[in-house]
């Protein structure tokens, strides 16, 4: 097996938007920050929960018309 073919891993914090923090282990060395994580996230809580990034709901229902309820 070649000598320094595989990256080196590190260990890193990973920080959710959620506020929820964890380590694992990665090749960027650094802190990660995430916008949903298995704490936050619907398929693990049940909850439905829109993550809006950058207005793209609001966006979309001002384009089609629709309007909150």
């Amino acid at each position: 097996m070649k000598k320094d073919l595989h990256p080196t891993l590190h260990e890193t914090k990973i920080q959710c938007a959620c506020g929820n923090e964890f380590q694992s282990k990665s090749t960027a060395g650094q802190e990660i920050t995430v916008e949903v994580c298995s704490q936050c996230h619907p398929f693990f809580t049940g909850q439905q929960r829109f993550v809006d990034s950058a207005g793209r709901i609001d966006r979309f229902k001002r384009k089609y018309g629709q309007t909150a309820k």
